[in-house]
Parts: C-alpha cells; sequence; structure tokens
C-alpha cells in the first residue's frame, strides 16, 4: 500500500471562527470531550450540516462494542487506504486494550488472538474491497462465531461510516494529528 500525502491541501482545516454557529457549539462540545477538534472533524463543519450529521451517524446505537468498531474502523480505513483514520483508529484501538500487534493484524483484515474479531475483520474487508458486495463464506464465517443478521446489517453501516470520513480525507488531504500509522507492508505480522 501506498499512502498519498500531500504537502499541500487545497483545503484548510476551518478554525472556530470560520464555522457556522451551529458548528461553533459543536467544536465546543468536541473540545469539552476530547480535549481538541480532531482537523477531520474541523474539515466537516465546511458544510452547515457535515458535521452534526456525520456525529449523529458515527455515534448512533449499533449491536457493535466499543472494540468491535475498532475492528472494522482499521480493517475498512487499510483498505481504503486512509492514513488519517489508520492513525486515529490506530490510537482509539489502543485505548479499547488492543496491542500494536493487534492493530498490525486488525489492519489486514484478521484476528489470529480471537475468532469472533477474525470473522468481524475478514467481513469488514470483503466488503470494503468488494464494494458491498461480501463472499457467501465471509459472510457464514462471521454468523457462525456468534455475530446474527443484525449485527451484520450493523457492521455494514459502519463500513458505510468509516467509508465516509477515508473519502473526506481522501480528498481534502488535511494534516494528520494523530501519530502517524506505519505502513502496514513495513511491518511483519
Amino acid at each position: 500500500m501506498r499512502y498519498k500525502i500531500k504537502i499541500m491541501s487545497v483545503f484548510n482545516v476551518p478554525t472556530k471562527e470560520e464555522v457556522s454557529a451551529n458548528n461553533q457549539a459543536i467544536f465546543d462540545n468536541l473540545n469539552n470531550a476530547l480535549g481538541f477538534v480532531p482537523n477531520l472533524y474541523a474539515t466537516y463543519a465546511h458544510s452547515d450540516t457535515a458535521l452534526e450529521n456525520y456525529l449523529n451517524f458515527a455515534n448512533s446505537k449499533t449491536s457493535l462494542s466499543a472494540k468491535e468498531k475498532e475492528v472494522v474502523n482499521l480493517a475498512v480505513s487499510q483498505v481504503n487506504e486512509c492514513l488519517y483514520c489508520l492513525s486515529a483508529h490506530t490510537a482509539i484501538g489502543k485505548m479499547n486494550g488492543f496491542t500494536d500487534e493487534q492493530i498490525l493484524e486488525l489492519r489486514a483484515g484478521k484476528a489470529s488472538f480471537d475468532p469472533k474479531l477474525d470473522a468481524l475483520a475478514k467481513l469488514a474487508r470483503n466488503i470494503t474491497e468488494n464494494r458491498g458486495k461480501a463472499d457467501s463464506n465471509v459472510i457464514e464465517n462471521f454468523l457462525s462465531n456468534g455475530y446474527n443478521k443484525g449485527s451484520l446489517i450493523d457492521t455494514i453501516v459502519l463500513v458505510g461510516d468509516k467509508t465516509v470520513s477515508n473519502y473526506v480525507h481522501g480528498a481534502t488531504q488535511v494534516p494528520i494529528d494523530f501519530p502517524v500509522a506505519a505502513p502496514l507492508e513495513s511491518t511483519t505480522i
């Protein structure tokens, strides 16, 4: 995988003063919750509605645990080659208890350390690589490892959620404000 990092982006990261009043309130909430406004979230605020819409979507109820969501986020971001999201979700994955080695496996679409998470990682990767047309054996493996049809739909929704952010960064190339994730092929799994 080759990450395309541009030295200069045509998109600025807007400051609080440069966004709508609604987005300013969201910036305040993000600052209170996270201690900062991630550059990618700030970039959504170029639109008067996209940041709120995206955060509502990303924070909506799901049958997947926080740890399971990170499995999907890492696998999808790897397939979509989004260095921003890989960097952010590597940090979030560590906060959810994954080791560096486990995060690298999840990025590769597998989890030798947990059969259920392995089935989830394989499904997320397969759905993303095949643009939604998951292989039936991958779905069967997912369902036989303790997931149900509802969690299949929730996984597909999360793949869509993460793909949106991957695409926003792909188009804008705003600076990464997390410790930068190493390219997967430079590591040993």
